[in-house]
Parts: C-alpha cells; sequence; structure tokens
C-alpha cells in the first residue's frame, strides 16, 4: 500500500491567540509522473470535496503513483465554521465581504523577465525554474510585514504556495443546488473528456482571482511570452474547478464515483501507473464563458424550480413558478417564467424565496458536443 503522510499547516491565528490550521494528506510516487494537488471546501457550505478527498485517499492507497499527490480537505476552516442558524454561509469573508475564492495572488509580472533569463534553458528547467520562482513570490507575500495581508489573503497565499508546487491543481467546489460541471481552461479542452463529467464550461484564460486561474495563468502567460520570443512551449500546468453537486450535503457514493472520475483524468495524465480507472462514455457540452446566461428573477416571490437540472430547455419552456400571495385578490399571484432560448440548466439558487433580482438559474446557451 501506498503510504499516507499527514501534517497540519498554519494559516492565521483566531481571536484567543490559537494557531487556525488546515490538514494536508500527501502520498509519494516514484517521481516519473506530474505532481497533483486537490483542494476542498474553500468555501464554507461546499462540503462534498471532502467526502470525494476521503474517497480518493481510500483508492489511492491501492495504487502505483508515478507521481507525488497532496490533498486538501477543510482547506478554509473559518468558512466551513460559518454558521447561521442551521445554515453554513462561508462564501465571503465576513470582514470583508470578499469571495473567499477571490484572494488567489496574480504572478503573471513574474513571466516576462523569467523568459528573458531562460531564453535558452531546457525544457524541465523552465518547469523546475519557474514553479520555484511562483513559490517563492508567493512565500515572500507571506513572509512579509504581517500587518500587510488580511484573513482570507493569508489562508489562500498558504494553500496557493501548495498549488504551485503541483503540475495538476484541482479544486473542489459545489453549487448552490447544481448539476456536476467543470471550469475547463480552453487550452486544455481536450483534457475534459477524461473526467466523467457531463457539461464542461471553457473558461479564458484570464485571471481573475480564482485558485485555478492562480494555477494556470502564470503557465499559459508563459507559453506565450516563449512564442514572441520565437519558441514553443507547451503550457505545463493544468488547473480545474471541479464542481461536484450542491451545497450542503455529502453523499458518499457519489463521493466514490467522482473520486474515480478525478482518477480517470489522473490516469489519462500518467499519474498512476497500471490504472483501472477509465473515462465513461458520455456525450459532453461544452459552452463558452461568455454564454453561460445568469438568468436573473423578474420579480420578487416563492419560486418552484421546474427545470430539471442537466435538462435541455427549448425555447419557450416553463423553469419555474412564481408565487405572489400578496395579490391573490389584486391579480394573478401564479407566474409562470419561460426562457427564451435553447439552453442546458445547470444550477439554480438554493431558496425558494427570492428578490426581484436574485440570480436564479445558470445557464448554457449556444453549447455544443465535445
Amino acid at each position: 500500500m501506498t503510504p499516507i503522510k499527514q501534517e497540519n499547516i498554519q494559516v492565521g491565528e483566531i481571536a484567543n491567540g490559537l494557531p487556525l490550521t488546515i490538514p494536508v494528506y500527501r502520498l509519494k510516487g516514484n517521481g516519473t509522473g506530474p505532481r497533483v494537488y486537490i483542494q476542498a471546501n474553500m468555501h464554507g457550505a461546499e462540503v462534498q470535496g471532502n467526502a470525494v478527498i476521503y474517497q480518493l485517499l481510500e483508492q489511492l492507497q491501492q495504487q502505483t503513483l508515478a507521481g507525488d499527490i497532496t490533498l486538501v480537505p477543510y482547506a478554509n476552516p473559518i468558512g466551513c465554521n460559518q454558521k447561521s442558524g442551521e445554515f453554513t454561509l462561508g462564501r465571503f469573508d465576513p470582514i470583508t465581504g470578499t469571495n473567499w475564492n477571490r484572494m488567489y495572488q496574480s504572478h503573471l509580472p513574474l513571466v516576462d523577465t523569467f523568459v528573458a533569463e531562460h531564453l535558452d534553458s531546457s525544457l524541465s528547467e523552465i518547469k523546475n525554474q519557474f514553479s520555484a520562482a511562483l513559490v517563492q513570490a508567493t512565500q515572500a507575500m507571506l513572509d512579509g510585514p504581517a500587518y500587510s495581508i488580511n484573513t482570507g489573503k493569508r489562508i489562500a497565499l498558504n494553500l496557493q504556495r501548495l498549488a504551485h508546487e503541483a503540475d495538476i491543481v484541482l479544486d473542489l467546489h459545489t453549487g448552490p443546488i447544481s448539476s456536476k460541471h467543470l471550469y475547463c481552461p480552453e487550452y486544455a479542452k481536450a483534457s475534459a473528456s477524461y473526467f466523467n463529467i457531463p457539461h464542461v464550461l471553457l473558461i479564458p484564460n484570464d485571471f481573475d482571482g480564482a485558485l485555478d486561474e492562480a494555477s494556470f495563468c502564470p503557465w499559459w502567460a508563459l507559453s506565450e511570452a516563449y512564442k514572441k520570443q520565437g519558441r514553443d512551449i507547451p503550457v505545463l500546468v493544468e488547473a480545474f474547478t471541479v464542481e461536484l453537486g450542491s451545497q450542503e450535503k455529502i453523499d458518499l457514493t457519489e463521493a466514490k464515483a467522482d473520486a474515480a472520475s478525478l482518477l480517470s483524468y489522473l490516469s489519462y495524465k500518467e499519474v498512476l501507473l497500471n490504472s483501472p480507472f477509465k473515462p465513461q462514455a458520455m456525450v459532453r457540452y461544452g459552452c463558452m464563458l461568455q454564454d453561460y446566461l445568469a438568468y436573473y428573477a423578474p420579480m420578487g416571490g416563492m419560486v418552484e424550480y421546474t427545470a430539471v437540472l442537466g435538462s435541455h430547455i427549448k425555447a419557450g419552456d416553463t423553469i419555474a413558478h412564481i408565487l405572489r400571495m400578496e395579490r391573490y385578490l389584486s391579480e394573478q399571484p401564479l407566474h409562470s417564467i419561460t426562457l427564451d432560448k435553447d439552453a442546458i440548466a445547470i444550477l439554480h439558487f438554493a431558496s425558494a424565496s427570492v428578490n426581484q433580482g436574485t440570480e436564479l438559474y445558470k445557464f448554457f446557451t449556444n453549447y455544443f458536443e465535445l
């Protein structure tokens, strides 16, 4: 069996002065394959990823690893303990209001200087040296004046430092009420077919503060910078956000299937040797980020969501009913809400009670088969 090692790393301190820590599990490969980093539960209510990491650890002990694998459940210990009554909040830092998954650091400014200094370096030297530069830049921020980093940024930088040591980064999330879907950078489109996930959102190679972008954007920019100098090198890191379904629940049976999906991809990337994990035969649909439609509630009321998640909606189909009982005697209290274009329903708001302008649904539009 492949041994598992655990350490707890400190990502901050809480008000009573005690350390704020997260668990880190490591499995050692033989050094011939890509290094992998997997984290879960950056948003407090998005807990299914912890169950998936459990199932991954159960499976990985039985496998022969070519690459090292680092797994971090409970990546945000403040977020997962951020409760209001029976509900977990934990999507936004309660002090600053910033999304916990938008606090990672862009290291794009490192690219041009690095290329100038390593124009003729070998591909292996580029890979090792640029990875080290990203880790060093992240650590330098953590080593700076303590007063210069807020709570969320400190947590994010500690996680990002671990992620920059890897060649593959998987950030496990869920939606509110959601079907499974994958955020995939456009350059890594071919890899999407090795996950057992039917809906793939193709995102541009731009940085907007999330971990997947913090991980792959510097490497994409590095490849582009070398092209400008007349040298072609591939994008040497892949990073994905994996949306595992709905928040506020875990399902260990489904988590085992999710783990098999991730292991199928890792087998394709030759992290596992002689792996039994293969991608399932399924139709996979892609959608460009600019065609990922947010549908906002046209009126306030109580919502019955009728569009089945993962289903294909035709233009004119009813997607919801909105009940407005305060107008029962003065006007029609029940309203049918329709969509004016063909789409795939991906997720919807978690509550039946909505204000006008609440993000009611998200849909794939102008979708295509991968």
